[in-house]
């Protein structure tokens, strides 16, 4: 019946997984979507709590699987997650942390900010190290209340981060300026 309906088992394999790319895009859509027009910091608040929420809430972790999955083993179906699940998520907060630092969202310091935030949110999935490390990764279903805690705690920390990061980038570009000038005017 798989050959019948499907050709092979990596077509059945990559139709499942598409599947799980569609549950990803609509998390992302969803997170981004109440967001629009907001000042950044609150566009990341909101598509954090949503984000965490989604991540975190009790039901089929079977998307989480196939994603680790193909993380750790992968096929050729990998290039159809990053390019329809991740990469959209890792522009739109590009967008987001570039507003609030007033760079590209190209930026080494833009997409460092991304990767941390990303860090954060993902570190709670119920992971082996996790659940031996944190109350809440030791939890297999934590509830309403600690996912708000957990992304009000992400949001403040990663606004501070990026306030922080944005202040020392310029403090770096200032010293490099102020060193190149000296250099012209001492030859």
């Amino acid at each position: 019946a798989v050959n019948y309906h499907f050709g092979d088992k990596m077509q059945l394999y990559v139709s499942v997984l598409q599947a799980a790319i569609d549950s990803v895009r609509a998390v992302i859509e969803a997170s981004m979507r109440p967001a629009e027009g907001l000042p950044p910091e609150e566009q990341l608040r909101r598509f954090i709590t949503i984000f965490l929420r989604r991540l975190l809430t009790p039901g089929p972790n079977t998307v989480h699987q196939l994603m680790h999955r193909e993380m750790h083993d992968p096929t050729p179906a990998l290039d159809a997650i990053v390019d329809q699940g991740v990469r959209p998520r890792i522009e739109y907060l590009s967008g987001v942390i570039a507003q609030m630092t007033g760079g590209d969202p190209g930026d080494d310091v833009v997409l460092r900010c991304v990767a941390s935030i990303q860090s954060q949110a993902l570190s709670y999935l119920h992971k082996p190290i996790a659940s031996r490390l944190t109350r809440f990764g030791s939890k297999l279903q934590p509830t309403v209340e600690e996912v708000w805690e957990l992304a009000r705690h992400i949001t403040a920390f990663s606004i501070a981060g990026v306030h922080a990061v944005t202040r020392a980038a310029e403090d770096a570009r200032g010293r490099s300026q102020a060193s190149r000038r000296r250099r012209q005017r001492a030859s």
